[in-house]
């Protein structure tokens, strides 16, 4: 069997396309411009890339970009008033505060102070709640990528059986619930789960989404599955470099899934695609136009 790449890549730069002409228009018959702030607490590397990436395409998308740089010391009541300011200001539609936090800031607290209704990241509870019981919500954006991949590839997803591996409430959680909403029987396997292995065989879809490098071996996957591999893991190289894998071990994946997200490539670019559709989605929201 020919395993075939799930281009995240390209898909991600299309929709960046659509998302752009729909803001276009929205400003010509509503004049209204969607506005995206980030605020980013410290110097972390990972995090100052991930926010300068976000700045820019956000730019491209025709969006306002409203970017907030705090010092790693900045208190916890500096950071939860800032939220404040931005949960009142009209001309921010979307709100991301950058995690990992420094120590001293509480990340649950930090989110449960934005404003639901512009909680583009998805983390609020009043949005998970949403998800859980079907209601519209605001969407985790790493799920929502992988949700659109599996529907741009397979077309309906009814009645198909779907492995989740991971239940962080980033990914997984929401991943599950994206998946049940979409009609497939789910499970979500762990740690804990008795017969890992066993359990991912059973999946016509296999999410991995765990954080630890090619944890899910080839004999791990079924004959011709679906695989979404939302992974992103360093390790080193011989030469003393470093080299970036997913969750899967790709290269054993092949000739046994159909499809599979490769990593870098795969789901990665689609987490801040959907980001600014999550923005454009919480403008028209809040204006009434969705």
């Amino acid at each position: 069997m020919e395993t075939k790449p799930i281009d995240g890549k390209a898909f991600a730069a299309g929709l960046r396309a659509r998302i752009a002409e729909e803001v276009s228009a929205l400003k010509a018959s509503a004049g209204l411009t969607p506005g995206l702030a980030v605020v980013l607490v410290g110097e972390d590397p990972a995090s100052q890339v991930y926010v300068r990436n976000k700045a820019a395409q956000t730019a491209e998308a025709g969006m306002a970009s409203f970017e907030h740089k705090l010092s790693a010391e900045t208190p916890e009541a500096d950071v939860l008033a800032l939220v404040a300011k931005l949960n009142a200001d009209p001309a921010v539609n979307g709100i991301l505060v950058q995690l990992p936090l420094p120590a001293q800031i509480d990340a649950t607290k930090v989110i449960a102070a934005i404003d639901p209704a512009k909680d583009v990241d998805g983390f609020h509870v009043v949005n998970a709640g949403r998800l859980a019981v079907g209601l519209d919500a605001l969407v985790p954006c790493t799920p929502l990528g992988c949700i659109m991949l599996l529907k741009h590839h397979l077309g309906s997803l009814a009645g198909l059986k779907a492995v989740v591996v991971g239940r962080s409430n980033i990914v997984g959680k929401p991943a599950a619930q994206l998946l049940l909403k979409e009609d497939c029987t789910v499970t979500i396997a762990h740690s804990r789960t008795r017969d890992l292995p066993g359990e991912c065989r059973t999946a016509d879809i296999l999410v991995a989404a765990v954080g630890r490098p090619e944890m899910v071996r080839g004999d791990w996957i079924k004959p011709g599955a679906t695989v979404i591999d939302v992974g992103i893991n360093r390790v080193p190289k011989e030469d003393g470099k470093t080299r970036l894998v997913g969750d899967v071990a790709y290269a054993e994946a092949q000739g046994i899934a159909s499809l599979i997200t490769p990593v870098p490539g795969g789901v990665g670019p689609m987490t801040i695609a959907c980001l600014l559709q999550n923005t454009l989605t919480a403008a028209k929201r809040q204006k009434g136009l969705a």
